[in-house]
C-alpha cells in the first residue's frame, strides 16, 4: 500500500489542516485592486507556501496569480509538472533561492526564471555552454534576474563596482537573457516610518538603470522589490512585479504594517486566513481536584476537571512554549492547555466547553469557531516568536485538504 493511501486512511486519528479557497480568492482581490492594472501580481510559495501545503496552495493559486516565487528549483519542477498532468498552460515561475549548474541547466529546459544573486555565477557559465551546443537551435536562454542588495545584506550584488560584476552576463547574452533586476526590504515590517525603506528604492533604481544602460537592453527591463507589506503602504515600490507572501494567506506581516495599511487606505482592508488547524480528541476523561498533569508536573488541578487529550504536539509544529498558557477552542470555549506541550500531546481542559456524557471533542488550534477564534498571532505572541514561524513549522506531515 502506498504511503499517501496510508496517510489519507488514519489522518482522521490525527491533527489535520483545512485551507480556504475563497479566503485566498479574497486576498488575492485585495491585492489586485491595490496595484494598476499593468503590474503583475506574484505569490510566494516557499516554505511549504508558509506551511498551508505547497500543491494544495499551488491548486488555487495557480489561477489567481500571474508569477509564482519559489525557493529551490525542485518546487519548480513541481510546479511544472502540475501543468503538465493538468493540461495548464504554463505559469511565470522565479526560483529566489541558491541553485546548482546541473539545476541552472534544467531551470533554462523547463523555462523557469532564476535570481543572479553573485559573480560566481560565472563558473555556471560552462555547463549553460555545453547545454547550447547539445541543443543546438532548440537551445532556450535561461532567463534571470539580478539580486541587488539594496540594504538587506543577505544576497546580491551591491552598486560598487556592478559593472564589473555581470560582466559575465554581457559576455553571455546567448546563454542568459537578463529578464529584470531585484531586492528585498529589509524593514517594512518593523517600522511606520519608512526612509530606509526608500534609500533602498533609491538604489535599486540606480541599478536598473546601471544593468540596462551596461548590457545595452533594447527591452524593458523588469524591476522588482514590493511584498506584502510594501504592496499595501509603498505604491512607489510596485514597480513592474509584486511578491506577496505572508498576506496571500491572510496574515498581517506585522501589527506596524497594520497600523501603516489603516492609515494609508483610510480603511484597513480586511485579509482572510486561510488556514485552519484542527484535532480530534483522544480522549476525554475527568480527573480529580489536586492531581498532576502532564511532565513535570507543572499543572495541578484546583479543582474537578474533564480534560481532553489532543493527539498533537511540538512535533507536529505546536509549540513547546504554549505550556499552561496556550488555548484551543472547543464548541466555541477557549479551552485552556494544561501543564507542558509534549512530542505527540496536548492536555487541555474541556470542563466549561462540555457535558458529563462527553467522550469525544474535535478542537481548533488555529482558526474560528463560534464567535471565538485562536489566531497564529494569539499563538505567536504565547511563543514569543512571528507568526510566519508559527505557520511554517506547522509539520509537513499532516494532512492538508482545500474546503470552500
Amino acid at each position: 500500500m502506498k504511503e499517501s493511501v496510508l496517510v489519507d486512511e488514519f489522518a482522521e486519528n490525527a491533527s489535520w489542516i483545512e485551507i480556504s479557497q475563497s479566503a485566498f480568492s479574497k486576498n488575492v482581490s485585495i491585492y489586485r485592486n491595490n496595484l494598476e492594472t499593468h503590474i503583475l501580481l506574484g505569490a510566494v510559495l516557499k516554505g511549504n507556501a508558509y506551511g498551508h501545503g505547497f500543491l494544495q496552495t499551488l491548486e488555487i493559486l495557480h489561477g489567481y496569480v500571474d508569477i509564482l516565487f519559489v525557493i529551490n528549483p525542485i518546487d519548480a519542477f513541481k510546479i511544472r509538472k502540475y501543468e503538465k498532468e493538468n493540461e495548464l498552460v504554463q505559469k511565470r515561475v522565479v526560483v529566489l533561492g541558491s541553485i546548482s549548474p546541473d539545476e541552472a541547466v534544467a531551470c533554462a529546459k523547463k523555462v523557469v526564471e532564476v535570481a543572479i544573486t553573485d559573480e560566481n555565477w560565472s563558473n555556471y557559465i560552462s555547463h549553460l555552454k555545453r547545454s547550447e551546443k547539445e541543443k543546438g537551435n532548440s537551445y532556450r536562454p535561461l532567463k534571470a534576474h539580478i539580486h541587488i542588495d539594496t540594504g538587506l545584506s543577505r544576497e546580491g550584488f551591491v552598486l560598487e563596482g556592478l559593472e564589473q560584476k555581470i560582466s559575465f552576463l554581457k559576455e553571455n547574452e546567448s546563454l542568459i537573457h537578463v529578464q529584470g533586476v531585484m531586492s528585498h526590504f529589509a524593514n517594512t515590517e518593523d517600522v511606520t516610518e519608512q526612509s530606509y525603506a526608500f534609500e533602498q528604492l533609491s538604489k535599486l533604481d540606480k541599478a536598473h538603470e546601471i544593468v540596462s544602460q551596461f548590457l545595452g537592453l533594447s527591452y524593458h527591463l523588469e524591476k522588482h522589490i514590493a511584498q506584502s507589506a510594501s504592496t499595501l503602504i509603498i505604491a512607489k515600490s510596485h514597480y513592474d512585479i509584486a511578491r506577496v507572501g505572508i498576506s496571500m494567506y491572510g496574515l498581517w506581516s506585522s501589527n506596524e504594517t497594520k497600523l501603516s495599511a489603516k492609515v494609508v487606505k483610510s480603511e484597513l482592508p480586511s485579509l482572510k486566513p486561510a488556514l485552519t488547524w484542527k484535532c480530534k480528541s483522544q480522549s476525554v476523561r475527568k480527573i480529580p481536584s489536586g492531581t498532576y498533569i502532564g511532565y513535570g508536573c507543572s499543572c495541578r488541578a484546583e479543582r474537578d476537571l474533564r480534560v481532553a487529550l489532543l493527539p498533537v504536539g511540538y512535533f507536529d509544529g505546536y509549540p513547546r512554549l504554549l505550556s499552561n498558557k496556550g488555548h484551543v477552542l472547543v464548541n466555541g470555549v477557549r479551552c485552556k492547555v494544561l501543564g507542558r506541550v509534549m512530542m505527540n500531546h496536548i492536555i487541555v481542559d474541556v470542563t466549561e466547553a462540555t457535558s458529563e456524557e462527553t467522550n469525544e471533542v474535535v478542537a481548533t488550534l488555529i482558526g474560528r469557531d463560534g464567535s471565538e477564534s485562536v489566531s497564529a498571532e494569539n499563538i505567536a505572541e504565547w511563543a514569543q516568536t512571528i507568526n510566519y514561524e508559527v505557520v511554517t513549522r506547522i509539520g509537513s506531515h499532516l494532512k492538508r485538504m482545500v474546503v470552500d
